[in-house]
């Protein structure tokens, strides 16, 4: 397994993490798009832990995402695996990185494709892994081209590109922008790209960042930070805060992120790990509530998401786990009114109705009163009766005094027999 790098950003350059690997087919990058390209990965047919324990399965008799463009603003995406390939699925997208008009759906390291297919792989028969919204349309913007340097170091990437790529998924009718992206400078062009998308009641999903070395850092981080963004942190299979994931006011909701498995270049699949595979989780789901309900505004979505999240460790709106673990099935089948409740009316009792107590009253006092003339009369029939029953017997003995009763003979005491010894007496 290959473990994603910490996201890091200074300067003048944002950073992102990238992760994947495989081969190019058909729908090859262009000629020396990528210079060393990452070897293919083999298809794994065990169901991975997210699929299991998100279940989206059960949700996708109500929503599959249909009707909803996410755009992936990452390395761009590989619309040769066969999971993604279904004709619609994987847009042309936009190449930001490489200068002239390319494409973005090609990917020389796989981050991208990965993040793609937890958003929307299709299934296909002996592969447990799939995408959580199948049916959603996917926009590749492509604002890098690898994860680390030759020597091991996060790259960093030029913020322009990243605004670009924001601005462009916005533009394009993308209702759900992915970032599996994160920094610690706050870049205008960034802040600016992203409220851009925010206005264009776009659902701004970004990863919080793996840079975390202990709880009690406050760590910054972009654009997770940005007003109007959902940030995502990411958890193990245990449910509990992945160790490098970030901890702050930016962790809006957690997802699965540590050992998950994710799509690679043209086939295969790979085990990652990172807050930015948690991201997509996220995304997706945002994409079945908005195929669901598509008269909720970005805003009623994020809150709904947050809403119907499952309780986690760090209890609600917690600095590590936000509103708690992403719940696909609940943040679609919630009934839930996205409105704020409206104020109760002020209560204004009636006025009392005096001729009714009045009469109530004397119906009242009536009823007592026959309950003891009631009591009384029954009272006095008992003691008439005793008081014949006595002159009766009296009568017939003329009042002289009855007989006691002998008291019965004391019975015998029975004596204790003689003591018997088991041994003999000398």
């Amino acid at each position: 397994m290959r473990r994603l790098p910490a996201l890091a950003a200074a300067g003048v350059l944002a950073a992102v993490h990238l992760l994947g690997a495989a081969v190019p087919a058909s729908a090859a990058p262009p000629a020396g798009a990528c210079q060393d390209p990452e070897p293919a990965s083999e298809r794994v047919q065990a169901r991975p832990w997210p699929q299991q324990t998100l279940d989206p399965q059960r949700v996708w008799p109500r929503s599959r995402g249909a009707g909803v463009l996410v755009a992936v603003v990452d390395s761009g995406v590989d619309a040769d695996h066969p999971q993604l390939r279904r004709p619609g699925k994987v847009r042309p997208g936009r190449d930001f990185y490489l200068a002239g008009a390319l494409p973005g759906n090609f990917d020389c390291v796989s981050h991208g494709t990965g993040v793609a297919g937890i958003i929307a792989a299709d299934p296909l028969p002996g592969i447990g892994f799939h995408g959580l919204a199948p049916d959603a349309e996917i926009l590749p913007v492509r604002i890098t081209d690898r994860d680390i340097s030759d020597r091991g170091e996060s790259l960093r990437i030029n913020p322009d590109a990243v605004a670009a790529g924001i601005r462009y998924a916005a533009d394009q009718g993308a209702r759900v922008i992915n970032l599996s992206l994160a920094g610690f400078a706050d870049f205008p062009v960034i802040r600016a790209a992203v409220a851009h998308a925010v206005a264009r009641d776009a659902v701004v999903v970004a990863a919080v960042g793996n840079s975390q070395q202990n709880t009690s850092a406050g760590l910054p981080s972009y654009p997770a930070s940005y007003d109007g963004v959902l940030g995502v942190g990411a958890v193990d299979r245990a449910g509990a805060r992945m160790n490098t994931s970030q901890v702050g006011p930016y962790v809006g909701i957690v997802a699965p992120g540590a050992e998950v498995l994710a799509t690679t270049r043209e086939d295969g699949h790979a085990q990652v790990d990172g807050t930015s595979f948690a991201a997509p989780f996220v995304a997706a789901t945002a994409a079945l509530v908005r195929s669901a309900w598509p008269r909720l505004s970005a805003a009623q979505v994020i809150q709904r998401l947050k809403a119907t999240a499952d309780p986690a460790r760090g209890g609600l709106g917690s600095a590590a786990y936000g509103a708690g673990l992403v719940d696909p099935y609940r943040a679609v089948t919630d009934g839930l009114d996205p409105e704020k409740p409206a104020a109760m009316p002020v209560f204004v009792p009636p006025a009392p109705d005096l001729a009714g107590l009045e009469k109530a009253a004397r119906t009242e006092e009536t009823g007592t009163t026959a309950k003891w003339l009631t009591a009384a009369a029954i009272g006095a029939l008992v003691l008439a009766g005793l008081a014949a029953a006595i002159l009766a017997r009296g009568n017939r003995r003329r009042w002289r005094p009855g007989r006691v009763a002998s008291m019965p003979a004391e019975p015998r005491p029975e004596e204790p027999p003689e003591q018997v010894f088991l041994i003999p007496k000398r």
